[in-house]
């Protein structure tokens, strides 16, 4: 990256806008330890993210805008700061017609849900899993299917829905053991759908499944 630097402002937009996503996945993203997460190091992360949605937005580069504004809740990880920009991504993804942008939809539907989920607006929440789930549908890859229908399992279970919920989880352990990927997450929800349902002997076998599989 250092001998790109020099060239980088002489270049084109779509080059701008890459070098400086990557500048900024470089101090702030999932893979950072939360204590490598300082005011400088994300603030100097939050300045290449806006650059890079500046860039992207004069060639209306879609896809590297909504990546922009994606990766600004990283940096910026409260719930509501979460939302703002997950929201922000999708107006962007709406207004556009270009294929790249839409393939978006899954991850920030995914995304905005998480965040209304965790400021408990779980009605809000449910609406936009059940909009990811089409998406990745129409996506067609059985992994992120399987995740976007527990997010909806993790959410029935929010909205006291548990029967709901205990259908998915437990479809869900089937299909994950189908294809040789027992799920933790799965054992979890299940471990806690049962105890809500006071059947104790069946929450502590999936407590011990999940113990086992961590090992």
């Amino acid at each position: 990256m250092a001998t790109i630097e020099p060239n980088i402002h002489g270049a084109g937009a779509e080059a701008r806008a890459r070098y400086s996503l990557e500048m900024g996945r470089t101090l702030s993203s999932t893979t950072h330890p939360p204590e490598s997460q300082t005011e400088a190091a994300k603030e100097q992360a939050r300045s290449y993210y806006m650059d890079a949605f500046a860039a992207a937005k004069t060639e209306g580069l879609d896809d590297l805008s909504i990546d922009a504004l994606h990766m600004m809740a990283m940096v910026d990880s409260a719930p509501a700061d979460q939302l703002r920009w997950g929201l922000a991504a999708l107006g962007v993804l709406e207004s556009s017609s270009q294929p790249a942008a839409k393939k978006w939809e899954g991850s920030l539907r995914n995304n905005v849900g998480y965040a209304l989920h965790l400021l408990g607006r779980y009605e809000e929440a449910l609406s936009q899993f059940k909009l990811a789930l089409c998406a990745r549908e129409l996506a067609g890859n059985p992994r992120t299917i399987r995740i976007a229908h527990w997010m909806i399992g993790w959410t029935y279970r929010a909205l006291g829905r548990i029967d709901e919920a205990l259908e998915i989880q437990l479809r869900l352990e089937k299909e994950w053991e189908e294809a040789g990927e027992p799920d933790p997450y799965v054992f979890e929800e299940l471990e806690h759908l049962f105890r809500m349902q006071n059947d104790d002997e069946r929450a502590d076998f999936y407590a011990a499944k999940n113990r086992h599989l961590s090992k």
